[in-house]
């Protein structure tokens, strides 16, 4: 039986309260935009989630987790009271109880872990990580609000340093800068992770949002070496309007895709169609990419042609403004499949429609992935 991670009444009342200010904004932005009002899309009732078959293995993905309470934060920018993220910290207790439920053997968080970068805000994202660390392998893509404009990550790097994960075996590394400055992309700010199952061997590179020159260089190195690895990458800014929004409804009404535009590393940094060109497009093996970073957006899939011929499938999930749902992967290598699942931990519920997407079929889907080219007889069963 799954349990239904409690969130203490006091957090959930803050969270509620958040949620009926986005929800005003949000009716008022969909009024203007002729898509309705909250009102008339209502979720309906959930069902709640299955246990993992016994042929199946579970990736999970954390979305954009920015929802601090507290003292200093932008939501209680007032308050005295002790920081608290009720969201991530039921989604980390969820997965460490669920691990042999629903056969989780990875965990990837998509960035903007914190909402301010300050530490305070870094030290209860660690602590709320900490609870799958050693668990179970995970990485961090590094969001927008994980850095300064111009890069520099030192934050994140101080909390999550390689050094951190130095002593697990399906750690692989991470881009070191070959200067005395680490702040801007050293230290963990790019990772990758190395580790079997089923038959199938993986690699999952955690990019930092807008990558410059030198990090793709580096991936592309990372996956050359490692192209008999079946290849997921995981960053932060990928799907989303093709183009700046220039007012509000853009975020939720503008032409969207493969974005091309950039939030960091200012002239440095590389929009999400220049990754997919100096880099992702390359190569063969890629056949995942997991992003967040556009709660208006919500979720997203799109298929692209590599310059292979080969199919990769972009998955966005950014659940911020429905307060908890995560994105499950489940896959299915027998029947070629992966099977995705958004579910809210801490209501017990899968997530059939939201505020912003009413279609099931765009919050729980199937994928057709060819497993075959990446099947080894020397990997770890389940």
């Amino acid at each position: 039986m799954i349990r239904i991670i409690a969130i203490k009444n006091k957090d959930m009342e803050r969270v509620l309260r958040k949620k009926s200010l986005l929800v005003t904004c949000f009716s008022i932005i969909m009024l203007f935009t002729g898509c309705g009002t909250y009102a008339d899309i209502r979720q309906q009732k959930e069902s709640a989630l299955d246990p993992a078959q016994k042929d199946s293995f579970s990736i999970v993905v954390i979305p954009d987790s920015q929802d601090y309470f507290g003292e200093g934060t932008k939501l209680e920018p007032e308050s005295q009271d002790e920081i608290t993220n009720p969201v991530l910290e039921s989604q980390t207790n969820w997965i460490v109880e669920n691990i042999d439920n629903q056969r989780i053997i990875f965990v990837s968080h998509v960035g903007d872990i914190v909402d301010k970068n300050i530490h305070n805000q870094w030290v209860k994202a660690r602590q709320y990580m900490n609870i799958i660390h050693g668990k179970i392998p995970y990485g961090i893509s590094v969001g927008n609000h994980d850095m300064t404009p111009i890069g520099n990550s030192s934050l994140f790097q101080q909390y999550f340093s390689a050094s951190r994960f130095a002593e697990y075996e399906w750690y692989g590394g991470c881009y070191n800068v070959n200067d005395f400055n680490s702040d801007i992309s050293g230290n963990n700010a790019n990772s990758y992770q190395l580790f079997s199952v089923e038959d199938i061997d993986f690699l999952i590179l955690h990019l930092e949002c807008n990558a410059p020159d030198a990090v793709l260089q580096w991936a592309n190195e990372i996956l050359i070496k490692h192209k008999e690895r079946f290849a997921i990458i995981s960053t932060h800014m990928f799907l989303g309007p093709l183009e700046k929004p220039e007012k509000p409804e853009d975020y939720y009404s503008a032409t969207k895709g493969v974005m091309k535009w950039i939030k960091r590393h200012g002239i440095n940094g590389n929009t999400a169609e220049e990754m997919w060109i100096k880099c992702f497009s390359k190569h063969k093996n890629i056949k995942l990419i997991f992003c967040g970073d556009q709660s208006r957006t919500n979720t997203m899939h799109l298929e692209l042609n590599g310059n292979e011929g080969n199919r990769v499938h972009a998955l966005l999930s950014d659940y911020m403004l429905e307060s908890g749902p995560l994105r499950i992967y489940r896959f299915l290598p027998k029947s070629n499949k992966i099977k995705i699942i958004t579910y809210n931990p801490s209501q017990d519920i899968i997530v059939h429609k939201t505020k912003i997407i009413q279609e099931n079929e765009k919050h729980n889907f199937e994928i057709t992935i060819d497993f075959t080219p990446f099947m080894k007889n020397t990997s770890k069963k389940l």
